[in-house]
């Protein structure tokens, strides 16, 4: 079989300084060290507090092509820091985009906190795709009134299409998770001045869902009542470029821009060797560039529960890192690139057979930390 080359994304995975000594507390990851002390250090974004999307989010719009250009809002673009990556997320989920512009919509959980609203990781929700199905029936007919078309390919994933939100920005869900909204709610892109189509849409369903069966039901279990949608990834369809002959990801966003630009689609498979094993033997001649999205770490990052996180490095140190880099220096690989990436920013690292003979070379890994 002739070397190809592996890229794999890591969201959540790079630590900030002042947390570091916390989350890496006992680890041993001599492969990723080693990768880290020999590669070439390729695209480093350090991002910036602010940003209302996530670091991976904005690497996987830049690697197809589906990145808004600088200081335009065409196609729907929002920003310059923004992710418009709905549209690709519709295709993902069955849906499709056409030419409209789309936005996605999520239920989530808004807590009071003393003097302000919080909003809460929604994958903490743990609502069910039947409560979903049901607090979506009694919001449709809301949406559709004020005249925006919505549609519901999975039941807690909606999309929205209206020209009347305009070049509307959202922040991603994890962004915003665990601080208080005030600054992460939509806002049109270049005025900074808030929709009323969207807050007269959001009044609504938020009106529509207080004292809902579900969520009385809910609360009755001790589980937060969904009390609000949140709006982000606003964009529309635009041709993508085949950055990778394969992709293997979970994440709606990326399994999109793999099906728009004709990528071989699949599963993460649950190690590296499993992986390579699935790929040698589909095909003896398989070549090109393979993008595996790997995302153990973003609930524990976003709760900060850096024990858990701790754990869910040790594992992809041997799953993946230890395999992988073990594949490169038999020749197995020709290359291995890692893009690690944090809250705000991230950074890749590249190398081959030769790189790792490159003694001299010592990067640590506290270098990559963003302060």
């Amino acid at each position: 079989m002739p070397a190809d080359r592996l890229h794999l994304l890591v969201p959540f995975a790079l630590p900030s300084a002042a947390v570091a000594s916390t989350a890496l507390a006992g680890l041993q990851y001599p492969a990723l060290s080693k990768l880290i002390a020999r590669a070439r250090v390729g695209d480093q974004v350090i991002g910036e507090d602010f940003q209302r999307t996530l670091p991976h989010e904005r690497w996987v719009a830049r690697a197809f092509g589906a990145a808004a250009t600088s200081n335009s809002t065409a196609n729907g673009a929002a920003a310059d820091d923004e992710a418009p990556l709905a549209p690709w997320m519709l295709l993902a989920d069955g849906g499709t985009p056409g030419d409209a512009i789309w936005a996605c919509i999520q239920p989530v959980h808004v807590r009071i906190a003393h003097d302000h609203l919080v909003l809460i990781d929604p994958a903490s929700l743990e609502l069910t795709d039947a409560d979903a199905d049901a607090l979506f029936a009694v919001a449709r007919p809301l949406i559709e009134e004020l005249g925006i078309r919505v549609e519901a390919p999975t039941p807690q994933r909606w999309y929205l299409s209206s020209d009347r939100f305009g070049t509307l920005a959202g922040a991603s869900p994890l962004r915003a998770s665990g601080r208080n909204i005030e600054i992460w709610l939509p806002h049109e892109a270049h005025s900074g001045q808030r929709s009323r189509t969207w807050m007269k849409v959001q009044n609504e369903v938020q009106m529509a869902w207080f004292e809902h069966p579900v969520n009385e039901a809910r609360e009755a279990r001790g589980l937060p009542a969904v009390n609000s949608i949140w709006f982000h990834a606003q964009g529309a369809l635009r041709p993508v470029q085949r950055a990778f002959a394969r992709v293997r990801s979970d994440a709606a966003a990326t399994r999109g821009l793999a099906l728009a630009c004709g990528a071989e689609l699949g599963e993460v498979p649950a190690t590296f060797g499993a992986y390579f094993n699935a790929t040698t033997t589909a095909n003896a001649n398989s070549s090109g560039a393979t993008l595996i999205e790997l995302d153990p770490f973003s609930a524990a990052y976003i709760q900060q529960d850096w024990g858990r996180w701790n754990a869910a490095f040790a594992q992809i140190e041997r799953d993946w890192f230890a395999p992988a880099l073990a594949a490169l220096e038999n020749r197995e690989l020709a290359e291995l690139a890692v893009t690690l990436c944090g809250d705000t920013g991230s950074v890749t690292l590249t190398a081959t057979r030769g790189d790792l003979r490159k003694f001299w070379r010592r990067r640590e890994f506290a270098s990559l930390f963003i302060e």
